[in-house]
């Protein structure tokens, strides 16, 4: 089983000072000992964004992500429809959010995505389950 790290989710890892850190912290610190840990590339651009704007550093970001995430995924024209999908469903989900939740509904070998965003629970008919960070 491979499991997408939502945005939320990489950042309440990489910051002491978040609201989710210590749900990150530990939900992470599990799940990379038995499962793959995939990003879409959105969730790489955001948080990437984050570090060069000075949110946290750079190096440990790319640390982050060369060290306990397998994979990067990209988004391509079946993803784009995905999301497309979901927020016309959804209307109050953002445009990116929905390109993370279709990456990893699409995605073959993932059964799990990790978010702290309690709008993607409300999302129906996905393949994947989804978890909330608490």
């Amino acid at each position: 089983m491979a499991v997408v790290l939502d945005s939320n989710a990489v950042v309440g890892f990489l910051d002491r000072n978040d609201g989710l850190h210590d749900a990150a912290d530990g939900a992470i610190r599990d799940l990379a000992h038995q499962h793959r840990l995939l990003v879409s590339v959105v969730t790489y651009a955001e948080v990437l964004t984050g570090a060069r704007l000075g949110h946290h550093d750079v190096g440990e970001v790319q640390g982050f992500f060369f060290r306990l995430i397998s994979e990067v995924l990209p988004v391509d024209v079946q993803i784009a429809e995905k999301a497309a999908d979901l927020r016309s469903r959804l209307k109050s989900l953002r445009m990116p959010d929905a390109l993370i939740l279709a990456t990893a509904d699409t995605a073959p070998d993932v059964d799990l995505i990790l978010t702290g965003d309690k709008q993607a629970t409300r999302i129906s008919g996905l393949e994947c389950q989804v978890q909330m960070l608490s």
